[in-house]
């Protein structure tokens, strides 16, 4: 993964197991994971300009998670990223213009060792890093949310790390994971984790689960790279 300085050196996550919870069924469900890195906070608006050209949305600062971008934009990002770097990239889009406006045409090919999205079990494992209750820490300590954040997003690194030395994984911006939110029930959405600068406390808890439609840009969502380890 990219050592670059804005975006800090990637952390190496052992393999484990974590349990998945879902309140709106009451269904809960484990996953066994092999190692994996991912990076110590989201992508900075620095850093997506550098690869795009320009970050999206109207706030300012280099340091700031970009937000306000759609499960496709980072899926793309991902793919330029791992070009620029010389990689393979991890997934397969469609040609553009064949309507695919639910994103399903997006295949993850799991053996290129480009960037990736985090998968939901993924981002909650490294999140919880080792803890099992719903924070890692003292909420205030470890996000920016409602209560703390003056309204608007703040810089990465701001809060106090989780044990693994990840930032920003409560609070702060909505991060996109890879997988489908329930694709019987809600189709082409995408699993968002995490809670952002504006929501409150309940929402900033590892085991919380949100959704939106992959096509969509919300102004409290970026994301996070992960990388696969060769096997």
């Amino acid at each position: 993964m990219d050592t670059d300085t804005q975006d800090g050196t990637p952390i190496a996550v052992p393999p484990g197991r974590v349990t998945l919870s879902d309140r709106r069924t009451q269904r809960s469900w484990a996953v066994d994971l092999a190692p994996y890195r991912i990076a110590p906070h989201p992508v900075t608006r620095a850093r997506y300009a550098q690869v795009t050209g320009s970050p999206p949305g109207a706030a300012h600062g280099g340091r700031l998670p970009v937000e306000g971008v759609s499960w496709l934009d980072a899926v793309r990002f991902c793919n330029a990223l791992s070009l620029r770097e010389g990689l393979v990239p991890a997934y397969r889009l469609p040609p553009d213009g064949d309507g695919d406006e639910d994103c399903t045409g997006v295949e993850w090919d799991e053996r290129a060792d480009g960037y990736r999205l985090p998968t939901e079990a993924e981002w909650e494992y490294a999140c919880r890093a080792g803890t099992a209750g719903p924070r890692y820490g003292p909420l205030d300590e470890i996000a920016w949310h409602r209560g703390n954040s003056g309204g608007r997003v703040r810089a990465v690194g701001g809060r106090r790390p989780n044990d693994w030395g990840l930032y920003d994984m409560l609070g702060n911006v909505w991060e996109w994971c890879w997988d489908r939110y329930d694709p019987e029930v809600y189709g082409a959405y995408r699993v968002l984790r995490g809670g952002g600068w504006f929501d409150e406390p309940w929402s900033c808890r590892a085991s919380v689960r949100r959704r939106s439609h992959p096509s969509l840009r919300i102004d409290d969502v970026g994301f996070r790279l992960a990388r696969s380890l060769p096997r």
